[in-house]
């Protein structure tokens, strides 16, 4: 029997990149899915290569109307829901000179949004067993330069998660984040040209394991942290990240390395 077999999972985000793999993998050991995002060709084509037990559905996480509409025709269609994973992402983000209205509109999608259909869910998510699984960031555990919204609301989203998981404990919910660091994923490829080579050398430093990461293997801890399995798993953030978040600045050398090549 499949890890999943018989679970219902809805995905948000997962018309392409991380979302669409975490809900190939969870399809793959034989739950069925909701696929959601706004995306609606690119929806509809993971559905129907995925086949049975696959549906798409348009849902804005930031409209109340659409959580509702999904979580109706996903009762509907599959007569159950197991599983929920916040993938959906806002890249809205200036730095620290985004405007008001782009703030708002990320953390609408980034925490707001998960936080309310995780609410909307408790109905249905079976009590116990119900897992929630927000996908966060390293860009919400460090500082970053070039972000504003895009690291706050993940940052928001992985104390959510604890939140979430000390008020749902007692219902049998477990809550949990699981956080990529550099990912070979569509935005990646947009930076490097479509040369996966150039990003791994980019990110070997970065990255004790020496290269950055594949889609296919947040999936696959995505798959673990919603089985049964993972039954004592719980609050926590699952870091996959090939051990990124484990360097300081000095990358792990200490100032023995970097006083010999300072001149």
């Amino acid at each position: 029997m499949q890890e999943l077999e018989g679970k219902v999972a809805i995905v948000t985000g997962a018309t392409a990149s991380i979302g669409e793999y975490i809900a190939r993998g969870l399809h793959a050991a034989g739950a069925r899915v909701m696929i959601t995002g706004i995306e609606d060709a690119k929806g509809e084509a993971v559905a129907q290569s995925l086949g049975e037990g696959a549906h798409y559905r348009r849902m804005d996480v930031s409209i109340d109307a659409d959580l509702d509409a999904v979580l109706k025709d996903c009762q509907t269609l599959f007569g159950r829901l197991d599983i929920i994973i916040n993938c959906a992402c806002s890249y809205l983000d200036s730095g620290l000179s985004t405007p008001r209205a782009d703030w708002l509109a990320s953390l609408n999608v980034n925490v707001v949004g998960p936080a309310i259909l995780v609410d909307k869910a408790l109905p249905y998510l079976p009590q116990p067993g119900g897992v929630v699984i927000n996908i966060g960031s390293v860009s919400g555990k460090h500082g970053n330069n070039t972000r504003g919204p895009y690291s706050a609301g993940k940052a928001a989203l992985m104390h959510y998660t604890r939140t979430a998981c000390a008020t749902l404990g007692s219902k049998g919910i477990r809550v949990l984040s699981i956080s990529p660091a550099w990912t070979w994923s569509p935005p990646m490829e947009k930076m490097t040209n479509n040369d996966r080579d150039r990003a791994d050398r980019a990110g070997a430093p970065m990255h004790p394991l020496g290269r950055v990461g594949r889609m296919e293997e947040l999936a696959n801890v995505v798959v673990f942290a919603s089985s049964d399995k993972a039954s004592w798993v719980n609050g926590c953030d699952i870091a996959v990240d090939g051990g990124y978040s484990i360097l300081g600045p000095d990358q792990g050398k200490g100032p023995t390395y970097w006083t010999s090549v300072t001149k």
